[in-house]
Protein backbone atom coordinates (compact mmCIF):
# COMPACT_ATOMS: atom_id res chain seq x y z
CA UNK A 1 0.00 0.00 0.00
CA UNK A 2 2.80 2.37 0.90
CA UNK A 3 4.68 1.64 -2.33
CA UNK A 4 1.51 2.31 -4.34
CA UNK A 5 1.10 5.68 -2.63
CA UNK A 6 4.72 6.62 -3.41
CA UNK A 7 4.30 5.62 -7.05
CA UNK A 8 1.14 7.75 -7.26
CA UNK A 9 3.01 10.76 -5.86
CA UNK A 10 5.81 10.35 -8.39
CA UNK A 11 3.29 9.92 -11.22
CA UNK A 12 1.46 13.10 -10.16
CA UNK A 13 4.71 15.07 -10.11
CA UNK A 14 5.69 13.69 -13.52
CA UNK A 15 2.27 14.69 -14.87
CA UNK A 16 2.70 18.24 -13.58
CA UNK A 17 6.12 18.53 -15.23
CA UNK A 18 5.02 16.98 -18.53
CA UNK A 19 1.46 18.20 -19.10
CA UNK A 20 0.94 21.47 -17.28
CA UNK A 21 2.21 24.63 -19.02
CA UNK A 22 5.17 25.94 -17.07
CA UNK A 23 5.61 22.59 -15.32
CA UNK A 24 9.34 22.68 -16.00
CA UNK A 25 9.55 25.95 -14.09
CA UNK A 26 7.72 24.37 -11.16
CA UNK A 27 10.16 21.45 -11.21
CA UNK A 28 13.11 23.87 -11.23
CA UNK A 29 11.58 25.77 -8.32
CA UNK A 30 11.12 22.58 -6.32
CA UNK A 31 14.71 21.54 -7.08
CA UNK A 32 15.97 24.97 -6.00
CA UNK A 33 13.99 24.69 -2.77
CA UNK A 34 15.46 21.28 -1.95
CA UNK A 35 18.96 22.50 -2.84
CA UNK A 36 18.65 25.47 -0.49
CA UNK A 37 17.20 23.26 2.25
CA UNK A 38 20.12 20.85 1.85
CA UNK A 39 22.66 23.68 2.02
CA UNK A 40 20.93 25.09 5.10
CA UNK A 41 21.17 21.70 6.80
CA UNK A 42 24.86 21.49 5.95
CA UNK A 43 25.37 24.99 7.38
CA UNK A 44 23.58 24.01 10.58
CA UNK A 45 25.70 20.86 10.89
CA UNK A 46 28.90 22.87 10.44
CA UNK A 47 27.75 25.41 13.05
CA UNK A 48 26.86 22.62 15.48
CA UNK A 49 30.22 20.92 14.92
CA UNK A 50 32.04 24.23 15.44
CA UNK A 51 30.21 24.90 18.70
CA UNK A 52 30.86 21.37 19.93
CA UNK A 53 34.60 21.45 19.10
CA UNK A 54 35.33 25.10 19.81
CA UNK A 55 37.95 24.36 22.47
CA UNK A 56 39.73 21.82 20.27
CA UNK A 57 39.84 24.35 17.43
CA UNK A 58 41.28 27.01 19.73
CA UNK A 59 44.03 24.66 20.89
CA UNK A 60 45.25 24.14 17.32
CA UNK A 61 48.29 26.09 16.25
CA UNK A 62 47.89 29.05 13.94
CA UNK A 63 49.28 27.11 10.99
CA UNK A 64 46.92 24.15 11.44
CA UNK A 65 43.92 26.41 12.03
CA UNK A 66 44.70 28.42 8.88
CA UNK A 67 45.10 25.20 6.89
CA UNK A 68 41.78 23.87 8.19
CA UNK A 69 39.85 27.07 7.48
CA UNK A 70 41.51 27.44 4.07
CA UNK A 71 40.55 23.89 3.12
CA UNK A 72 36.96 24.42 4.25
CA UNK A 73 36.82 27.69 2.31
CA UNK A 74 38.13 25.96 -0.82
CA UNK A 75 35.43 23.31 -0.51
CA UNK A 76 32.78 26.01 -0.22
CA UNK A 77 34.14 27.75 -3.32
CA UNK A 78 34.14 24.48 -5.25
CA UNK A 79 30.50 23.88 -4.32
CA UNK A 80 29.61 27.41 -5.40
CA UNK A 81 31.42 27.13 -8.73
CA UNK A 82 30.53 23.51 -9.49
CA UNK A 83 28.23 24.34 -12.43
CA UNK A 84 30.86 26.34 -14.28
CA UNK A 85 33.84 24.15 -13.41
CA UNK A 86 32.18 20.83 -14.23
CA UNK A 87 31.14 22.07 -17.68
CA UNK A 88 34.66 21.59 -19.09
CA UNK A 89 37.29 18.88 -18.87
CA UNK A 90 40.06 21.01 -17.35
CA UNK A 91 37.55 22.58 -14.98
CA UNK A 92 36.53 19.12 -13.78
CA UNK A 93 40.18 18.23 -13.20
CA UNK A 94 40.72 21.43 -11.19
CA UNK A 95 37.51 20.81 -9.23
CA UNK A 96 38.57 17.28 -8.31
CA UNK A 97 42.12 18.35 -7.49
CA UNK A 98 41.02 21.16 -5.18
CA UNK A 99 38.50 18.93 -3.41
CA UNK A 100 41.09 16.17 -3.02
CA UNK A 101 43.76 18.52 -1.68
CA UNK A 102 41.24 20.11 0.68
CA UNK A 103 40.20 16.71 2.03
CA UNK A 104 43.86 15.77 2.43
CA UNK A 105 44.54 18.99 4.34
CA UNK A 106 41.57 18.37 6.67
CA UNK A 107 42.74 14.80 7.35
CA UNK A 108 46.25 16.10 8.05
CA UNK A 109 44.98 18.67 10.53
CA UNK A 110 42.81 16.07 12.26
CA UNK A 111 45.72 13.63 12.49
CA UNK A 112 47.97 16.38 13.87
CA UNK A 113 45.34 17.39 16.43
CA UNK A 114 44.82 13.80 17.61
CA UNK A 115 48.55 13.13 17.92
CA UNK A 116 49.09 16.15 20.17
CA UNK A 117 46.88 14.77 22.96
Amino acid sequence: MRALRNIAIIAALAFVVAAVPGGGNVAQGILAFFTLAFLALISYAVYFAYRRNQLALLTLGNRERALLYGALGAIVLMIAGADELLATGPGTAVWLAVLGLSALAIVRVLAQARSSY
